[in-house]
């Protein structure tokens, strides 16, 4: 009964999350991500390898949560812009973009699979997933690497019972 429980919940998890998401305040959402992707991308952020951003604007979508933002370099520093215009776009679900950022998730797989969707200038968006794939999950910040490591670890346990209750489902008579 549990294990049923913990896999609906995160299935429900993100339209549950809707509605907060939608009525914050962007200038409190902008604040929060900004605060966020510098902290996390520090020593990238120091060390230039996010320069290429300068100018340009990567887009992010969680389309069950309806959100999207755009990010770009400005003064050293990653900023969180509310335009629509983007030079590439990453889209996905929140459960699949919580697993590729605690690396259970192959970002590749979930493309190929449709998941994980990348529109615009491929390039850029090559670019982006390298210096993702560089960062060694131990050189982000240690509370900010357990809190994604825990939920995504939540959300897989929950995706595989969801899955095998499928299963069981699927293989009983009619």
């Amino acid at each position: 009964m549990l294990k049923r429980l913990h896999a609906h919940f995160v299935k429900k998890a993100p339209e549950i999350l809707r509605l907060p998401a939608a009525i914050t305040p962007f200038p409190l959402r902008k604040q929060l991500l900004q605060q966020l992707l510098n902290w996390q991308f520090r020593h990238a952020l120091a060390e230039g390898e996010l320069d290429f951003l300068n100018g340009r604007r990567l887009g992010i979508g969680i389309a069950d949560l309806n959100l999207q933002w755009i990010t770009t370099l400005e003064d050293g520093r990653l900023a969180v812009l509310q335009q629509s215009e983007a030079d590439v776009w990453f889209r996905g679900n929140a459960n699949d973009l919580l697993l590729v950022a605690a690396r259970k998730a192959d970002p590749d797989m979930l493309f190929f699979q449709r998941r994980l969707v990348i529109e615009g200038d491929t390039e850029l968006g090559l670019e982006v997933k390298n210096v993702m794939d560089a960062i060694e999950p131990e050189a982000m910040p240690a509370a900010l690497r357990t809190a994604i490591q825990q939920m995504a670890a939540f959300v897989e346990a929950g995706m595989k019972q969801d899955a095998k209750a499928v299963q069981a489902r699927a293989g009983a008579a009619c």
